[in-house]
């Protein structure tokens, strides 16, 4: 009989627990896991799922608009968010039941309540102690708030989600995945938005044309883009929010949404007395097997701050339990993992950008593409797409493949396989195009693109 509860505790119930904990329970282990919030984790319950959903609630607006183009009349439309917003809510706890049924159904012990490590085998949740063999943490991240004055007037995605009314004028704060995708959505359901960004273009370590084409993009859309701009105060006043920039302008707006950046959401969970090392800023330090210093202590997820996908965190919580549990060590390969931004247009990518594999491979030959998508010829909407191809000129292996526009994400998912495959371009050229779709660019572009053309600060 063994001398702990359980053979493995989970604290965190999101993506990546939840998967280490089922496929640990499938090995035989005895298994519980703890959630403080609700289970599913940010993606589902705070993050890619409702984001989806909320992104495909803006794109009607374009296409009642691009309908006229294809003979419909369509009768002015009129939206309404709270419906939108209980619809998301009724779909999110859909999606809570089946993580929590699926854990009864493995074998999985669900405690609710925030776990808290005392030692490096016990831990107290809500007040009860509970020991285990192994401890994994996959407590994933949590947005971040500068410490300006009136930051407590301003909103994360996590409250963006559950907005009593759609605000007027948004103020978005921030150039990565969240910011430009929040001000796609906001833009799509009528607010007038404004982002605000410190840097020199938004989506920083994207491909620069992908950089550049975007904010051109998302400009033509409505959206007002202001770089090099961050704000120095927030105050509420009888107009709403007054936003003070640095350079001493003055914006106002009904919301202000900061996504710039996530930390580790590691603090509290007693790591400082069980001595489990962390980085600067606050990420669990973790070995390729997800070990961290204390040898029966792991940690996966955003909370290590590696890649921090969803994807990647279910394949690491698979690896975990193969490795601990399941007699097979397992590592992620964490080469060409391919991700998209669901802005209007969206992207994605797989591999290399162009500057990181002029700096990796020295000479490469790049291919580009940017056309009008075939449906927007008849709507008349002046978007546009763009596919691209970085290639080793040594071995003629395609080092990455990027693209904005319709589709990109389902697209590029395929051509990952591809460049997992180690797929070459003259596999790419052989490969027969599917006409007429805009993916068969990917296999058509012959012509290279004339050095240099668009290195770090240039235009597309």
């Amino acid at each position: 009989m063994s001398q702990f509860d359980f053979d493995l505790f989970v604290i965190g119930a999101g993506s990546g627990g939840v998967r280490a904990a089922r496929m640990a329970a499938s090995y035989g282990a005895r298994v519980a896991i703890a959630e403080e919030s609700r289970v599913g984790g940010t993606c589902v319950i705070r993050g890619c799922v409702p984001k989806k959903l909320l992104v495909y609630a803006a794109q009607f607006s374009r296409e009642f608009e691009d309908a006229a183009g294809f003979g419909w009349q369509v009768p002015l439309p009129a939206f309404d968010w709270p419906t939108l917003i209980a619809r998301k809510d009724e779909e999110i706890d859909r999606l809570n039941g089946l993580y929590i049924a699926n854990l009864h159904n493995s074998g999985v012990h669900l405690m609710e309540g925030r776990a808290v490590l005392r030692d490096a085998h016990t831990l107290d949740v809500g007040g009860k102690a509970v020991s285990a063999d192994k401890i994994l943490i996959a407590v994933g991240g949590w947005p971040v708030k500068p410490d300006i004055p009136g930051i407590e007037h301003a909103i994360t995605s996590n409250e963006a989600f559950h907005l009593d009314e759609l605000p007027e004028r948004v103020i978005v704060v921030g150039g990565g995945y969240i910011a430009v995708e929040f001000a796609g959505i906001f833009n799509g359901l009528g607010s007038q938005v404004t982002q605000l960004y410190r840097g020199e273009q938004i989506l920083r370590g994207f491909d620069w044309d992908v950089r550049v084409m975007v904010a051109e993009e998302l400009a033509k859309a409505g959206i007002d883009v202001h770089l090099h701009s961050n704000p120095a105060r927030l105050a509420r006043t009888h107009e709403g929010l007054t936003v003070t920039l640095e350079d001493g302008a003055v914006m106002q707006a009904d919301a202000v949404l900061y996504a710039i950046g996530r930390a580790p959401n590691t603090a509290g969970l007693g790591l400082e007395a069980v001595g489990v090392a962390r980085n600067a800023k606050g990420a669990i330090e973790v070995d390729e097997h997800a070990r961290t210093n204390i040898g029966n202590i792991y940690a996966l997820g955003d909370c290590t701050d590696r890649i921090n996908l969803t994807p990647v965190a279910i394949k690491e919580g698979a690896a975990f339990a193969a490795t601990v549990f399941g007699d097979t060590p397992t590592t992620v390969d964490y080469r060409d993992v391919a991700t998209a931004v669901f802005c209007q247009p969206p992207v994605a990518c797989v591999g290399l950008t162009e500057e990181q594999a002029r700096t990796q491979h020295g000479a490469i030959d790049v291919y580009r593409s940017v056309f009008r998508p075939m449906k927007n010829t008849m709507s008349g909407h002046d978007g546009r797409a763009m596919m691209k191809l970085v290639v080793d000129r040594r071995t003629d292996r395609v080092l990455g493949a990027h693209m904005v526009g319709p589709d990109a994400a389902e697209i590029i998912q395929g051509i990952a396989i591809a460049l997992k495959c180690g797929a070459t371009k003259a596999q790419f050229d052989a490969t027969v195009a599917i006409h007429p779709t805009g993916a068969e660019e990917f296999v058509l572009m012959r012509d290279k693109v004339t050095e240099p053309h668009s290195v770090e600060g240039g235009a597309l």
